[in-house]
């Protein structure tokens, strides 16, 4: 019995550390710098014709590095944190290179010292990490809206109807913006946003998206403003695969904006997305939501799930899941699915926290 109560006992020390260095969601991104230009050229292409996670698009976030091989078709990418790698997302490859491409890797790892671990794989990928010697857990879950029957009728979305409606009396002004053109309009909505959650709030990185840089060109930007003050704005990127379409990325109000400013945006962008023929709309992934025992894999830890659910219980000074998950469910997705972490040759609350590290969250 005592050695099965030592890695809880272990997992609430790891989790009163973090927290007393953080304080709230740190949200969002930032104006970035662009990617090597060879790197981004070959993994855009990666992505546009093998990706089927739909936050793959994040993959081109300023400061990745993409991992090839000769002969395979596809890309990693992952980022450098210490003596690890953080991968995310899985092998962008086509089907019969994903395993060869993702065993390159895991060589090219070992060859320079460095651990492997990787966040926001989809179910696909889980057993396929889970045969290459990776203790894989789901972390969370991601959420999409099939466009092609999205409708906002119905009791269901009386108060959703009533937000978009505020909003809109209050003079809401949308428009679909470049974000080099309206610098400032984004910068003053960031300054007050960042300001109302505290002077020791950073901004969330790696997972969520950014603006700025070569990826720009495929994202998409919708700009509120009232009475010609800029109010919020929400950024799409685009999402591949079998459910193509728009992934909801980072979205931004300054605290007295009217209710329903963001929520009207959305509304607005998805008609724009439907009338060019957009099939769905993906709300992204939520870490420590969605969780179920019946979709873990075979080389699950039951130490990382009971730590992951009791940083669902937890857990709202590094995410906010919950309030996450209201946004999301409001827009009534149809389809939920598990994402996962995975730690090659077993997990650590080191590389946990090498992931709370390379993110901001803490």
């Amino acid at each position: 019995m005592p050695a099965r109560v030592a890695p809880v006992k272990s997992a609430e020390r790891f989790y009163a550390a973090m927290t007393s260095n953080t304080e709230l969601y740190k949200g969002g991104g930032v104006i970035s710098t662009e990617v090597r230009s060879t790197d981004f050229d070959q993994a855009a292409a990666a992505l546009g014709e093998h990706a089927d996670n739909p936050s793959a698009y994040l993959a081109l976030n300023g400061g990745n590095d993409f991992f090839t091989a000769p002969g395979l078709s596809g890309v990693i990418a992952y980022r450098a944190a210490g003596r690890y790698w953080v991968q995310f997302g899985g092998p962008f490859a086509a089907e019969a290179d994903r395993a060869p491409l993702l065993e390159a890797f895991l060589r090219t790892a070992a060859a320079q010292r460095r651990k492997v671990v990787s966040v926001q794989l989809q179910q696909s990928d889980a057993e396929l990490y889970a045969g290459h010697g990776f203790t894989v857990n789901q972390l969370g879950a991601s959420y999409s809206v099939e466009l092609t029957t999205f409708g906002l009728r119905g009791k269901k979305f009386v108060r959703l109807r009533n937000k978009v409606s505020r909003a809109q009396r209050a003079g809401l002004l949308i428009t679909e913006i470049d974000p080099a053109g309206h610098a400032e309009a984004i910068r003053t909505i960031d300054a007050k946003w960042l300001r109302s959650k505290g002077r020791h709030v950073k901004e969330l990185e790696f997972l969520v998206g950014e603006l700025g840089g070569r990826a720009q060109q495929r994202r998409r930007l919708f700009l509120g403003t009232i009475e010609g003050t800029p109010t919020c704005y929400i950024s799409y990127s685009p999402a591949y695969g079998s459910r193509p379409g728009w992934l909801h990325d980072l979205s931004r109000r300054v605290p007295d904006s009217p209710p329903g400013v963001l929520e009207a945006i959305n509304v607005h962008a998805i008609e724009q997305f439907r009338q060019a023929g957009a099939g769905w709309l993906h709300f992204g992934f939520t870490p420590f939501s969605g969780l179920d025992p019946e979709v873990e894999v075979s080389s699950s830890s039951g130490m990382v799930a009971w730590f992951i659910r009791f940083l669902a219980k937890h857990g709202d000074a590094i995410y906010p899941a919950k309030t996450q998950v209201e946004y999301k469910s409001k827009w009534n997705p149809g389809v939920v699915l598990p994402e996962y972490i995975a730690f090659h040759k077993g997990a650590s609350f080191g590389a946990i926290w090498k992931i709370l590290r390379i993110t901001k969250s803490v």
